[in-house]
């Protein structure tokens, strides 16, 4: 073929459900920017006009609806350039997940994806029905006829097609066909979540494809925390031939984050510009990046004045006052003052200025003084050690720091107690309750503070004590949002770590020196969260083993056992009490705040994993490890 040159771009948009006016704008900025790029085709994410994350309402007919109408408002936007666009469509009582092809103001027509994505936090069979192969139809939409299905277009000669998102990740995906009918190009729109080195397989899939099937390839991906659990880290890749042409920089603060690139199309097309993929990037650099933009957005969106936060002095707190400040700088990073300030909705004219006229590092603690508040409640059960920890690490940071006492109030509700049964409360027979009390006492100040600064409560429990439910309702579990719910304590540890090391939060210097305590019992009793439980990694092994493996608990103490973790007995023991915990405490993990979706599994019965509230607590598989000699 002689030679076309085509200018090609991708653009990731922080997108939010129904928010009409937010996701149009962002939308109508990116093809702005496209065609002062002289771009010739633009690609947008998945179900970009809606937001990806519906769910059940895009069983209702009336969101199809509205959305075709936001497309025609869309449509007169697309000057002499092609624009794809994510939309669902609503067909003879079927809801399509589809990008249409709009060209210099007219739709060319609707591909619908093929493939739906039904694992982990999936569940588009629900909603969506997927397209058959080769087939393409017409409709009739408010008196004009469009074309829907697998269609093959043309742009200056060149012939491209789409893969949707999860199209790509099938053996048998579309580009498979598309090849052999001339496909020169292929685009794919996507709401990818993010995990922990996922773009690691995201960038083989797409240079991979382009490689063995000779082509070029765009993907454009959903940036952002969208809908409140899910995060989409904004990737937008451009390859050809097995080449990499552009990769922007993942998980940023924009609202629309663009990359183009001129590419050659012949038959022996001319790849002048190609970058080198980086190794893959540290996870705890990730995470970092992950949670504190999904906290950023949460906290937007929500119109929340920023954080209030129970700050014990412990590893989970820690961690959840360093992310919002990385979120301060992080976002200041990418955005600038001035726009990361008019970007979190809570400050007036006059306070903007203000932090405009600041030199960076000032204007960065200073906005963490307004966005997190934080209170130390103390008992007669807490040491100096973890007062010493929260104190230094809020002012490290130059978070707003409280510190109260809460034993009037666990007095007061013991003694309650007391009168009523009759009896005192004793550490040898009450123990859980006395250590409850004190967690659940330091819900109601936290609360009122969090109300009167109109800000998101954090809650503080991880996922190791989500697992065995050690964690106290109403305690550390009370809050809008569990930030840190989808993250192990052993990997906590290592965040806080490598955040005093590499990111320079010295204040953490404190918490890192302590074992980890819920510092409930006496102090006499030296309470550590592991003496209670069991080491945190093989709290871990079993989890992964049992939920993501799906083991049975004799093939996890098997496992386990011959990797020499401990001896039969004591291994015995912690598999009977990690499966007994884990099937009485369900309807702890329906009960936990909304959390953020950061490895390739979590436990959270809203996205990935569902287990029943009443069950049996594997008393017969566990009755099984008893008859194992070895």
């Amino acid at each position: 073929m002689e030679e076309t040159r085509l200018m090609l771009a991708g653009a990731a948009l922080n997108q939010t459900p129904l928010d009409w006016e937010n996701n149009l704008q962002n939308i109508k900025d990116a093809i702005t920017e496209a065609i002062s790029n002289n771009v010739d085709i633009l690609v947008l994410p998945e179900l970009c006009i809606t937001g990806y994350g519906c769910e059940d309402l895009f069983l209702s007919t009336w969101l199809a609806e509205e959305a075709f109408l936001k497309l025609l408002e869309i449509k007169e936007w697309c000057e002499n350039i092609t624009v794809c666009v994510g939309i669902p469509l609503w067909l003879e009582n079927n809801v399509y997940n589809t990008s249409c092809v709009i060209k210099s103001r007219e739709i060319v027509g609707f591909t619908a994806k093929q493939f739906l994505a039904n694992d982990g936090v999936h569940y588009e069979p629900r909603w969506f029905t997927p397209w058959p192969a080769d087939v393409v139809q017409e409709f009739e939409m408010l008196g004009n006829i469009y074309s829907v299905g697998d269609i093959i277009y043309e742009e200056q000669g060149v012939k491209y097609a789409f893969e949707i998102c999860e199209d790509a990740w099938r053996p048998n995906r579309p580009a498979e066909r598309h090849v052999l009918k001339g496909v020169q190009l292929i685009l794919n729109p996507s709401a990818s979540h993010f995990a922990l080195s996922k773009t690691d397989i995201r960038y083989r899939l797409v240079v991979d494809a382009s490689k063995k099937y000779q082509c070029a390839y765009v993907y454009a991906n959903l940036l952002g925390n969208e809908a409140g659990r899910m995060i989409y880290d904004g990737e937008v890749l451009i390859a050809q031939n097995g080449k990499l042409i552009r990769r922007n920089e993942l998980l940023c603060y924009k609202n629309v984050d663009m990359e183009c690139a001129e590419v050659c199309f012949s038959d022996n097309p001319t790849i002048e510009e190609t970058i080198e993929y980086l190794p893959p990037i540290d996870e705890n650099k990730e995470v970092f990046a992950a949670l504190t933009l999904a906290l950023f957005d949460y906290m937007r969106k929500t119109y929340s004045r920023g954080f209030v936060l129970s700050l014990s002095g412990g590893a989970d707190s820690s961690l959840c006052a360093v992310a919002v400040a990385e979120m301060v700088r992080r976002g200041i990073e990418s955005l600038g003052v001035s726009a990361f300030v008019a970007k979190a909705k809570m400050f007036s004219a006059a306070e903007m200025a203000e932090f405009e006229a600041m030199p960076e590092g000032q204007a960065v603690k200073e906005l963490v003084s307004r966005l997190l508040t934080c209170a130390y409640q103390g008992t007669v059960n807490s040491s100096d050690d973890t007062f010493n920890s929260a104190k230094g690490l809020a002012d490290s940071i130059g978070a707003a720091f409280y510190n109260w006492t809460i034993d009037e109030e666990v007095q007061s509700y013991t003694s309650k107690i007391e009168s009523a049964l009759h009896r005192p409360l004793t550490w040898e027979h009450d123990d859980i309750t006395l250590q409850n009390i004190q967690a659940r006492v330091r819900a109601p100040g936290i609360w009122m503070l969090t109300n009167i600064k109109n800000a998101l409560l954090m809650a503080t429990s991880n996922r190791s004590e989500g697992a065995v439910g050690y964690t106290t309702m109403d305690g550390d579990t009370a809050g809008g949002i569990s930030p840190i719910a989808g993250i192990d304590k052993a990997f906590i540890r290592q965040l806080l770590l490598w955040a005093q090391q590499e990111l320079s939060y010295e204040g953490l210097q404190y918490v890192n020196s302590l074992q980890p305590s819920a510092e409930l019992r006496p102090s006499e009793e030296a309470q550590t969260d592991e003496k209670d439980l069991m080491p945190y990694e093989v709290l871990n092994q079993i989890e992964r083993l049992a939920f993501y493996d799906r083991l049975a608990p004799d093939k996890v103490y098997q496992q386990l056992l011959d990797q020499g973790v401990a001896s039969p007995e004591t291994l015995k023991q912690w598999v009977k009490k990690f499966y007994t915990l884990w099937g009485r405490n369900q309807w702890k993990r329906e009960r936990f705040a909304p959390s953020f979706h950061l490895d390739d599994y979590n436990l959270d019965p809203r996205s990935w994993l569902r287990f029943p509230i009443l069950s049996g607590g594997f008393k017969d598989e566990l009755g099984k490890l008893d008859n194992i000699t070895r």
